[in-house]
């Protein structure tokens, strides 16, 4: 049988998200928390594959005390099992740490002959944890892949690179990370969320992976996060045709744009 191990981020809903007019500090104080928009066409990918080559998938996620809400909205969208790795590093881990956590904890599940991502995480969009699981676990990874297939022992997958696309095959295991395009995620039924209840769910500690300090220290350091706005010239010109694209020319030339 067909292992998948799916992995996913738990983060905070960005349309609850306020800046602060002035400071353009961030207010999370009433932000709701999500699975991560492109994770979810990650797990969605990986219960397909279950349903169609009678799989094993088991979801894989790192992160402080709010991630455990998440599990039981994960295994509702066809997951067999959750693990969960419980630590306060992930406050201020970034793909460096969070990439060195998901693959002790990947070595300690056992078995894995797929294991799936999102492109990126909402939040961050750092692009680097699947990349670095591959590397850290020795296996092939591919990225950007917007169709993904399994034939025999092997997964069939096509790359969105660009303007073109590229058909890659690659044997198990190894990682895919996917776009959104792939797949429409699930809405779980009534039914499938008090299912969810009764799968088994996993925590372990960072000191259960037998992680030490240096896997846990990030490579990079946030000091600071703030809004972004754009102010704009409101510039509008009424001539003619050609007399107004001739002064746009010049008022981007001034702007340093052209």
């Amino acid at each position: 049988m067909l292992n998948i191990i799916v992995c996913y981020k738990w983060v905070l809903d960005e349309q609850d998200i306020r800046v602060n007019a002035g400071s353009m500090t961030l207010d999370t104080s009433r932000a709701a928390y999500k699975i991560s928009d492109y994770d979810r066409n990650a797990i969605e990918e990986a219960a397909l594959l279950a349903e169609r080559a009678g799989a094993s998938v088991c979801g894989l996620t790192y992160g402080g005390d709010p991630v455990k809400q998440s599990l039981k909205d994960t295994l509702s969208r066809g997951l067999d099992s959750a693990y969960w790795v419980h630590d306060p590093s992930a406050a201020t881990a970034d793909a460096f740490v969070t990439a060195n956590v998901l693959a002790a904890a990947i070595r300690k599940i056992g078995k894995y002959d797929l294991i799936l991502c999102g492109e990126g995480a909402s939040d961050t969009y750092a692009q680097q944890v699947a990349p670095r699981l591959a590397a850290l676990l020795g296996i092939p990874g591919l990225t950007f892949v917007s169709k993904l297939a399994v034939e025999d022992n092997k997964a069939v997958a096509t790359r969105k690179l660009g303007d073109c696309t590229e058909v890659c095959t690659v044997p198990f295991p190894a990682v895919v990370s996917v776009l959104p395009e792939l797949n429409q995620p699930r809405i779980p039924s009534l039914k499938q969320v008090l299912g969810a209840a009764k799968k088994p769910m996993t925590e372990w500690r960072a000191c259960d992976l037998e992680l030490g300090s240096t896997e846990l220290t990030p490579k990079v350091t946030v000091t600071s996060l703030k809004g972004y706005a754009m102010s704009r010239k409101n510039m509008i010109f009424k001539e003619e045709v050609a007399a107004s694209v001739n002064k746009l020319v010049v008022s981007l030339a001034k702007e340093g744009v052209l």
